[in-house]
Parts: C-alpha cells; structure tokens; sequence
C-alpha cells in the first residue's frame, strides 16, 4: 500500500473536530473500540462494534456534507479509505488461504510431530518460535509469520492455555520486530519506503533495535515459562500430497509480491493475488491427477493403493478461502474505515499538528508507537506522511521503529495480535496479554534508545 495524498486532502475538506458531529463520533469510536477489548467477557465478535461504528461514523459525515452540497468530497474520501482496505484485505486473504492449505496438507501436523520427537521442552519451544517470527517476518510480513508460528504452538501445545498464551505473546512481539526492519513486514514500513523517506537497505539500521526490541520481554517471559515438555504423545505423521509444493508456492508468492513491488513500482497485492492463482491452478492439478491415479489402481485391482487413494482428500481451493478468519478481516474494514473517518474530519491531521509543532521530534515520533498500540499503526503513519514533518533521516527511521513495534503493547494493536486473537479464541487474549505489557514497554524503550545510541550520527 502506497502512500498518494487523496484529491480532498487540500481541497473542500471542512474541519469538524470542534463540531457536535466530530465529538458524537469520537464517543462512538470508543464506545466500539471498549466493545472490542471487552470481546472475551462478552462473547461478543470484535468486527461487529467496530462495523456498526463504521457506518454511523461516515453516515453522519455525509449527511453533514449533503446538507453543504458538497457530497462529492465524501464519496471520494470514503473510496479512498476503502481502496486502502481493500488492499489490505486481499493481501491478508491470500496468505490466510495458504495458512489454511498447508493446516490442511498436515504440515504443521508434521512440524508439531518433528517438535515433539526431538523433545524440545516448553523453553526450547518458546524461543524457537520466537526467533523463527523474527527472521521470517521480515520476508512474509509480520502478519502471516504469526498466523505460522501461531499454528505450529496450537499444535505442539494442544490444550496448554498458559503456555499458547505467553507464547502468542511472543510470537506477537517477534513478528512485530522482525517486521521493523524491512519495507515487506509491515505495512508501516512499507508506506515509509514507498514515500521516498528511508531507501531500502537503510531500513537494516533498524535491526539491532529491533533485535532488543524482542529480547528484552523474551528473556523476561521466557522465565515464567513452565520447564516440562509437551504432554502430547508423538504419533508419527504423514503429509498429504502436494504439501510440500505448496509451501514451495507460497515462498513464490512472496517473492512474486516483493519483484512486483520492488521492480514494477505495483502494489504487493497484485503478486499475492497472481500467488492465489499459482494455488488454484495447483489444486486443479491435485484433483484431476488424483481421479486418475485412483482409476488406474481400480483398473490394476490394486487394494491397497485404493484403499490409500481412497483417504486422501480432494484439494479445494474455496473452502480454504472460506476458512479464512473473516471475522479479523471484517474488523480491519471497520477499523480503517472508523480512522478514516476520524482523519477525515481533522483529528489525525490536528494530533500531528499538536505533537510535531509543541513537542520535539523524539518525543512526538515515541508517543505515537505507543499510540499505535490503541490507534492501529496504518492511519497513525498516514497522519504522519500527511503531515510531512521537517524531520532528520534519524527521526524517519524512528517513527518507522516505534510505529511497527509500538503495536505489540496491546492484542489489538498490531494486525498479528488480532489475527491471533482470532486464531486462537480462547487462548490468546486482550487481558492475557494486557498482564505482559509492562514487560513489553521494557523492550520498547530499550529499543528506542539503542536507535538513539547506535544511529546517532543520523540525526
């Protein structure tokens, strides 16, 4: 997702914060935003508050503006925000169908199996996880390396709520880090680069922070984690067929994703998207050679590998797609569309104001990491880029660390926090994470500083 300033953005926009109008749908935005936090008391699905607000908040915009004539200036801001989900959406929707597909190929059945042989304790898990979310993220984005990670401790630990929770935790907080310092993990990071602000290998200065970044709550957390191995038993597994390509698939996709962006100047989106169809075209593959191998063994009267063609199940592409975690991706429509709101009426634009024009750069740049952990990281950089701060090269890269890191304070912070949450309902949660965020603002500020120490003649 690039960064393009929308036409509105200097044109008939009307500023509304001091409004009756402006203030209704702030209260309603944290009406819808408590709703979520309180999902797990509630039993209430995070995306429906979230997409009432939504509707109310730019229902209420519009009717304003249709009482102005000037309705046009709505209906393009809200085409704008949409186009940004949209985006968004589908890159997220791809890589939770190729999640789906290798769950259902038994891959991680066998990497669960693999953990469990070599008995690697609860410790030992804790940290490879951790660091495979790390070193991943930077190349498959912080999101769809928590979804990993997130299944392959599902597995391991079935039935463990303390250790899958501290250990989403981690996950979460690695994911986010390893994300940092590359332009693909994270969209945050992404939109800096696209913008011009930090060239691509620039972003490396950011490793070693972001390397303490996950360290510091790691190690912290790490001695709360119970020292006895998995009580599953190990059970020997097999992977079905075209397991393997398919993994092989999904790395193409990202790389697909990351030429596109990297050497065509387009949207990742259109390399996830061309990799959805690297899928299907594999999945007709499976189903047709399959229907042949099984008439062959019934023409050769060949029980056994009937009976073994026989279990294998047919690969659909749609239903891995239907089991993609809708829920989340309905809660990033109502969150972008919520935010969009609110920066359409002039919040965004008169918080950047304030915090860049009466505060240092430093201060502004740490405060809105914290920010993001309430304030999804996406509008939070919007406002930032919008607003084009005279800033150091130093500053830019700080913003680009706080913004991608400052999420993991709280589950709903980052877009790998609330897709956990939906991956592992019930284990996972906004309070049992909440608990561990003292620990994790240890490690955000130990981040920030080794930036000012370590890149200082950056500034």
């Amino acid at each position: 997702m690039g960064f393009t300033a929308p036409a509105w953005a200097s044109g008939e926009k009307i500023d509304l914060t001091s409004s009756s109008i402006g203030i209704i749908c702030i209260v309603i935005f944290v009406v819808a935003y408590a709703l979520v936090m309180l999902e797990e008391k509630l039993h209430l699905r995070k995306s429906k508050p979230v997409l009432v607000a939504a509707g109310i908040i730019w229902v209420l915009i519009s009717i304003y503006y249709v009482t102005h004539d000037i309705s046009h200036v709505t209906e393009e801001a809200f085409r704008h925000n949409l186009l940004e989900y949209a985006e968004l959406m589908l890159f997220l929707l791809v890589a939770m169908t190729y999640i789906n597909a290798l769950e259902e190929r038994k891959v991680f059945d066998k990497l669960r199996a693999w953990m469990i042989q070599r008995g690697f304790s609860y410790q030992s898990l804790f940290w490879i996880t951790g660091f495979l979310a790390f070193f991943i993220s930077p190349i498959a984005d912080n999101l769809t390396t928590a979804l990993l990670m997130c299944a392959v401790v599902m597995k391991v630990a079935e039935g463990d709520k303390r250790f899958i929770n501290i250990s989403c935790i981690n996950v979460v907080i690695a994911a986010n880090a390893g994300g940092a310092f590359s332009p693909f993990g994270d969209i945050t990071t992404l939109m800096v680069w696209q913008a011009g602000l930090v060239e691509f290998n620039e972003f490396l200065s950011l490793f070693v922070p972001s390397l303490v970044n996950y360290m510091v709550p790691a190690a912290i957390m790490s001695l709360f984690v119970e020292k006895k191995n998995p009580s599953a038993v190990f059970a020997p597994v097999a992977m079905q067929r075209g397991a393997r390509r398919i993994l092989i698939l999904f790395l193409l996709t990202v790389l697909t994703a990351v030429l596109c962006h990297s050497l065509l100047h387009m949207p990742p989106v259109m390399g996830m998207m061309m990799g959805l169809g690297y899928l299907q075209f594999f999945g007709y593959y499976l189903r047709i050679t399959l229907k042949r191998r099984q008439t062959k063994a019934q023409r050769e009267g060949d029980r056994r590998r009937i009976d073994m063609l026989g279990s294998m199940v047919p690969f659909d592409i749609f239903n891995k797609v239907a089991r993609a975690e809708w829920d989340t991706l309905l809660f990033f429509y109502g969150i972008v569309m919520c935010v969009g709101g609110l920066g359409f009426l002039g919040y965004l634009g008169l918080l950047s104001e304030v915090l860049y024009g009466q505060w240092s750069a430093t201060s502004a740049n740490v405060f809105l990491g914290i920010l993001s952990s309430v304030i999804d990281n996406i509008p939070v950089m919007f406002a930032v880029l919008s607003m084009q701060p005279d800033m150091s090269h130093g500053q830019w890269l700080l913003i680009t660390l706080t913004a991608g890191v400052g999420g993991s304070l709280l589950s709903i912070g980052s877009a790998a926090g609330v897709a956990l949450m939906g991956q592992a309902r019930g284990y996972y949660t906004f309070f049992g994470h909440l608990k561990w965020a003292p620990v994790i603002a240890l490690g955000y500020a130990a981040s920030v500083l080794t930036h000012l120490w370590l890149n200082a003649e950056l500034f």
